[in-house]
């Protein structure tokens, strides 16, 4: 992989929410319901199903999560996406996520992340499949962002915004629906 550019670590996510969980005697079932809450005015006015617990609780056994669902989880750890970058060893303030108060909810502004994905692979003139090679995914996980109307993997996200060397946070938005 070019330019340093680290795996999300879903292991370490996992990790971090159990020690969480864990450290304030929470069920999963607790969790889903204190991570749902967090955006309670939204919730009121949308007709969303709520995170499950499974969801959860199986991110120990899987290799990787979507992108909408990671937010959940680091908004309710307080953490940012790049804290779980592969080697990486504590929080830094410079990539927070920004602010979601309980009539929004974090969310990945996948049409932004193409574009700026697809402009910069312009500018060094790369092909799908050379970009793809660079990222160690493949061309139709970058190219299926397009028209992505709900997530990709945290994974590919985050190997994304390493190689824009641009925060996650700029692509993250406090949505309303």
């Amino acid at each position: 992989m070019d330019r340093g550019i680290q795996p999300f670590d879903t292991g370490a996510l996992f990790a971090a929410l159990d020690a969480q969980r864990t450290a304030l005697r929470l069920s999963w079932r607790a969790v889903a319901d204190q991570i749902w809450d967090q955006s309670s005015e939204l919730n009121d006015r949308r007709n969303d199903h709520p995170i499950s617990p499974s969801t959860l609780s199986n991110l120990g056994t899987r290799s990787g999560t979507s992108c909408q669902h990671a937010l959940f989880m680091l908004r309710w750890l307080g953490r940012s996406p790049e804290s779980f970058l592969r080697g990486a060893t504590h929080d830094d303030v410079r990539f927070a996520l920004p602010d979601a108060v309980s009539h929004r909810r974090p969310r990945w502004s996948l049409p932004r992340l193409y574009a700026a994905m697809d402009e910069r692979r312009r500018w060094d003139g790369l092909t799908w499949p050379a970009l793809a090679a660079v990222l160690g995914c493949s061309p139709n996980q970058l190219t299926g962002l397009r028209t992505a109307r709900f997530a990709t993997s945290m994974d590919v996200a985050m190997r994304i915004v390493q190689w824009l060397d641009r925060p996650a946070a700029d692509f993250i938005e406090p949505a309303t629906w």
